[in-house]
């Protein structure tokens, strides 16, 4: 094995990328699960991003749009999982489930054409002066813009779930409906809001994938990152600055894993390849232990508003 092939500072740099398409779906949901809804739907409104974002991206020539078409699929995605377990009051982890079926199937539909075509590229962003700092510029500030707009959309989530009226009502919501409800809030558009916003989030996260760290349409291609979203939600206590610990330290065990295998390593790759699922879930299993606060009350319940 030689060790010497892999560069710290690009190991370091590709973390970021690795890590975004998770964080983006993490934050998602964990706004959602704040609100008392537990969406299991989150890979299959990740790969639908992902076919729609890459369609779109393709036929403009753009990326930009591909992103914002994405957004647009996974929020609409996630709207038919909201009429279905707030209206319809069907079983939260059933629709849930059910929707990541129909993302994928959906996604195979859709994505047919666009097999072995290359996503329109993306500008990395070389920021001024910053990007020029030894050791931290190449890490922090030679990214594209994507992954600065998921570190703004974790800061702006923490800011308005910790002090804005705002935040305090949908956290109030997700604790108890029926109290929220009582005091004239209503729960109803509060959580069908949230699951617009997940299901933004996880289009996003899937749309970088087809048109940034890919860049090209595959079958499946999001390969179970929406579960580890949810896990990483979970275990990191619905907190975002703990989401993102989460998906970065996710990140950085994949790629790691990658630089040993093609250092040759003498491990097998089936253990490589399984390492940064089970390293992640230990570190967040140890940490969610430290500091529990618990899940959101209401979560998984049905609310019936004729209470």
């Amino acid at each position: 094995m030689d060790l010497g092939q892999i560069n710290p500072l690009l190991l370091l740099a590709s973390l970021m990328v690795a890590a975004t398409p998770i964080l983006l779906a993490a934050i998602g949901e964990a706004v959602v699960e704040k609100s008392g809804v537990l969406n299991l739907g989150v890979e299959g409104m990740m790969i639908t991003g992902a076919v729609v974002g890459f369609a779109i991206g393709v036929n403009t020539g753009s990326p930009t749009v591909g992103f914002v078409a994405a957004a647009a699929a996974g929020a609409a995605l996630s709207m038919l999982f909201g009429v279905l377990v707030l209206y319809l009051m069907s079983n939260q982890v059933a629709t849930g489930l059910g929707l990541t079926l129909f993302g994928l199937g959906l996604s195979s539909l859709i994505g047919k054409p666009y097999e072995g075509m290359k996503a329109p590229s993306m500008a990395k962003w070389d920021i001024p002066l910053l990007g020029d700092l030894p050791v931290l510029g190449p890490i922090l500030f030679r990214h594209d813009p994507m992954v600065y707009v998921s570190l703004i959309i974790v800061a702006a989530t923490w800011y308005v779930l910790t002090r804005t009226r705002a935040g305090l009502i949908l956290r109030g919501v997700g604790e108890n409906h029926d109290a929220a409800h009582a005091l004239g809030y209503k729960v109803i558009r509060v959580r069908l809001m949230a699951i617009a916003f997940g299901g933004a989030c996880a289009g996003l996260g899937g749309a970088y994938v087809s048109l940034v760290r890919v860049p090209q349409w595959v079958e499946g291609m999001t390969a179970g990152a929406g579960w580890i979203a949810l896990a990483i939600v979970v275990f990191a206590s619905w907190r975002p600055w703990r989401v993102l610990l989460g998906a970065y330290l996710f990140g950085g065990i994949t790629v790691l894993q990658l630089n040993l295998q093609a250092a040759g390593a003498a491990i097998p790759v089936e253990i490589l390849a399984m390492s940064p699922y089970v390293v992640t879930i230990l570190v967040l299993v140890v940490i969610s232990l430290r500091g529990q606060h618990g899940a959101p009350g209401s979560l998984g319940r049905i609310f019936h508003a004729t209470h």
